[in-house]
């Protein structure tokens, strides 16, 4: 089944060395990884090799909704780029760039079918600003 492609991005000012460590160690995760004010992420672990396993805890803060991201690593280039699998076989890439000493953050992935392109944008949209924002306050 062909699938749509999203692409999201953001300019943070912090080198790709930081970029990379805030990205991928569960306790920066932890910090950044949630759409809005009243969702969490209070668990996360990530095995980063290829085969590895990526999960995170994802859930409102008043305990209503929650549910699990999933993925298992398929390319890992460290400080440059990687990609992975969700369970329902979406793939996602997120890439580095160097940009004058800040840090381009780019991801690119499949689509799902229950909720508008729109919508799945603008919530992967928000997570990436909540990392810019706890990378470049860090």
């Amino acid at each position: 089944m062909k699938r749509d492609k999203i692409i999201i991005q953001a300019i943070v000012s912090a080198d790709i060395e930081k970029i990379w460590s805030y990205y991928t160690r569960p306790e920066h995760i932890t910090k950044w990884n949630f759409a809005s004010d009243d969702w969490q992420c209070p668990h996360a672990s990530n095995d980063m090799q290829v085969g590895g396993k990526y999960l995170a805890r994802m859930e409102a803060k008043d305990g209503s909704f929650g549910f699990d991201f999933e993925a298992v690593y398929h390319q890992i280039i460290v400080g440059e780029r990687f990609s992975y699998t969700m369970p329902d076989g979406r793939e996602v890439q997120v890439t580095f760039n160097d940009v004058d000493g800040k840090t381009e953050v780019s991801i690119s992935f499949d689509a799902e079918t229950e909720n508008s392109i729109e919508l799945q944008r603008q919530g992967w949209q928000a997570i990436l600003g909540n990392f810019k924002k706890y990378t470049e306050r860090n």
